[in-house]
């Protein structure tokens, strides 16, 4: 693609030795943030992927005006009753964010903005809005932000009565808060110095001093703070990768003191609602899929708890919203997205029916706890985003509203379908699959593998108005649902964790083999694409079979895993010993030196790579993708370009705004087009 010369970094010999092993980090100074060199580095990896990628440049500003013109110039939610006012946001015209409003009483009545967000993103090369909960009584407003992409958050206050930002002022706040029931206490979490959300403190309009309710010793648990849906009970949640544990208090009372709910087992999560005199709790407490259990308030651990839904192994449970004469439930059957209607006199389900194939469903917010109805969404690859209103009693479904394609959009020129890819042991993979009904399915076309597979996490078959630009040049685009998420239940997470971690990338391949074997693409027509733990798919993948994949994406990639998972100074690598293992023990130690894609990069061919990082991500650190394109350069034997573009003031996200975002996707779009039609 280029005869340009890629930046070559410093070797400096860094050896660690664990375990009797040896291992070279020859990279290891780029982690140094402060050092002038660093930045010098990275600003020259940029220079060299711009390069590289210049001859592409009219055709992403092509796809760029694509994308853009297939959003909305101006939208607005579907307003949401509380408390007599309709809360909703806008985006307005050449406007990168959201302006949050509310009217009173009806859509007609005056409108007042709560907060314009692009008045507060003003100068600011990043903005993102974290924590935004309006007080019970309706009069003030708490907010908080991020401004540089390292998800510490800048809190702060509004009078909504006057339109007045308070002077009270908090930093190195974490994602959430809330009030207590008489709007004069404000409960947030702060981060510690290692990026941890780690304590639950309260705050009252005017004092200086926020008095410390809950503080989680172990490096393990992250905390959150959350009301119940009926805003009666505040809850504290500390949770590590597999535990979780709840503290409750009931909203009237801000300065009592919290009481746990059913004290920390390892291996045992739970998750809390109310609903009554009783605590609705989605545990997997002897039932690896969860079930739905009940709790008196007064005495709710886990000797009080009673089974509504019980286990049932084909169906895995993921929430419970509870309504004053009806209970919905979120699950996963069959590896789709469900809801179910649940009579709390006698717990029987009643499905919600859909049509097609392959969907995603899920419940939005109806904050009313009186409310007759329930709001939900629903879209496919080829369905736009819906939300419908749906009565409990009745079934009657009113839609009210379809995202718009302002450009056009013919979902009946479109295709989607779901098969399945057998894996090395003989598992079957669940591969969602959209393209144009015009496309030859000979083994000509390019296509996009895209997978994720870690933490549980699923892969669902969501609509991409982005992705068209792909489908309408030929393109077929896979989505891959690998074990390690839980699309297919709790196993299937279990089955792609710790000692087990390979099958994600085994089963990954599979999917590559089987899109080849059906004809719907061809070995070196096919890229794959992932981002965080799917960068860590993407590089293990690469190491395994390179000659399969015409090229490569992997977004602000984990590959370095070796090396983070032995430094416990990082944010995450305490809770993600319970993901990956912790390396202090051998037996871990010696499994992910198999696979580590850093570790495991060999003089051999590997096909074009376009790589991402944020200079500020606190979750994957940007010397992770900087370290592994360097090892990548050193070794590989082919002339295939490997580029690192960093996004030097932004973080795990990339650019914030709903334009800027797009043109990293344009660029990587540009880089698989060049790549895999040329």
């Amino acid at each position: 693609m280029t005869t340009l010369k890629p930046p070559s970094p410093k070797r400096i010999s860094h050896i660690t030795e664990v375990h009797g092993v040896q291992l070279s980090d020859p990279y290891f100074w780029l982690r140094d943030k402060e050092n002038p060199e660093v930045k010098a580095h990275l600003d020259a990896e940029n220079a060299y992927a711009q390069a590289v990628l210049a001859p592409t440049h009219s055709l992403r500003e092509e796809i760029f005006e694509e994308m853009k013109g297939r959003i909305p110039p101006e939208d607005e939610s579907v307003p949401v009753e509380m408390g007599g006012y309709l809360y909703y946001s806008k985006d307005l015209a050449g406007q990168q964010y959201k302006v949050r409003c509310r009217r009173k009483g009806s859509m007609q009545s005056p409108e007042e903005v709560l907060l314009d967000e692009n008045e507060w993103a003003k100068g600011k090369s990043f903005f993102s809005l974290g924590v935004f909960e309006v007080s019970p009584d309706h009069t003030l407003l708490a907010f908080a932000f991020d401004q540089d992409g390292s998800e510490h958050q800048i809190l702060k206050f509004k009078d909504l009565r006057t339109g007045v930002i308070l002077a009270d002022e908090i930093r190195d706040v974490s994602h959430s808060g809330e009030w207590d029931a008489s709007s004069q206490h404000f409960f947030f979490t702060r981060l510690d110095e290692h990026d941890r959300p780690y304590q639950v403190l309260r705050h009252q309009l005017g004092s200086a001093h926020d008095p410390v309710v809950y503080e989680e010793r172990d490096s393990k648990f992250f905390v959150s703070i959350s009301k119940s849906k009926n805003q009666k009970w505040l809850l504290i949640g500390s949770a590590a990768m597999t535990t979780s544990e709840y503290y409750c208090l009931e909203a009237d009372r801000p300065l009592d003191s919290f009481r746990v709910v059913e004290p920390r087992r390892h291996g045992i999560e739970y998750g809390v609602e109310h609903h009554g005199d009783h605590f609705l709790i989605v545990t997997n407490d002897q039932a690896k899929n969860f079930k739905l259990v009940c709790a008196p308030t007064g005495t709710p651990g886990a000797n009080h708890w009673r089974d509504v839904i019980s286990h049932n192994p084909e169906v895995l449970i993921q929430d419970v919203e509870p309504f004053r004469d009806h209970i919905l439930l979120s699950v996963r059957e069959r590896g789709m997205s469900e809801l179910w209607i649940l009579d709390p006199q006698t717990w029987k389900p009643t499905r919600l029916p859909m049509s097609e194939q392959a969907y995603v469903i899920g419940s939005m917010s109806t904050p009313d706890f009186d409310s007759t109805y329930f709001r939900f969404s629903y879209q496919s690859m080829t369905t736009p985003p819906t939300v419908y209103d749906q009565d409990f009693k009745t079934a009657n479904r009113v839609l009210r509203k379809q995202r718009r394609i302002p450009s056009g959009y013919d979902a009946s020129q479109y295709q989607t379908s779901r098969i399945f890819a057998v894996s090395h042991d003989g598992t079957q993979v669940p591969v969602n699959l959209v393209y144009r009904k015009d496309t030859i399915l000979d083994g000509s076309a390019p296509c996009v593998l895209y997978g994720y597979g870690s933490y549980g996490s699923t892969t669902d078959p969501m609509f991409s108005a982005a992705r068209i630009s792909l489908l309408d040049r030929g393109f077929v685009y896979a989505l891959a649902q690998l074990r390690g998420g839980s699309e297919m239940g709790r196993s299937w997470y279990e089955d792609g964790k710790f000692l087990k971690k390979k099958n994600t990338f085994y089963d990954f391949v599979a999917c590559a083999e089987k899109l080849i074997q059906a004809r719907y693409s061809s070995a070196r027509k096919i890229a794959i694409y992932g981002g965080s733990a799917g960068g860590l798919l993407v590089g293990a993948t690469l190491n395994l079979r390179p000659e399969l994949f015409g090229a490569a994406v992997a977004r602000v990639p984990f590959v370095d895993v070796m090396n983070t998972m032995l430094d416990e100074t990082l944010p995450l690598t305490p809770i993600e010993f319970d993901e990956w293992g912790n390396p202090k023990d051998k037996v871990y130690f010696d499994y992910m030196l198999t696979y580590s894609p850093y570790d495991n990069v060999e003089a051999k061919a590997y096909p074009p790579l376009l790589v991402t990082a944020g200079f500020n991500d606190p979750r994957v650190t940007y010397w992770e993708p900087a370290k592994w394109c360097a090892k990548l350069r050193d070794l590989k034997t082919d002339a295939n370009p490997v580029l690192l573009h960093v996004e030097m003031g932004a973080g795990h996200g990339g650019a914030s705004g709903r334009f800027d975002s797009l043109k990293e996707e344009a660029m990587v779009y540009a880089f698989l087009l060049s790549t895999l039609k040329s």
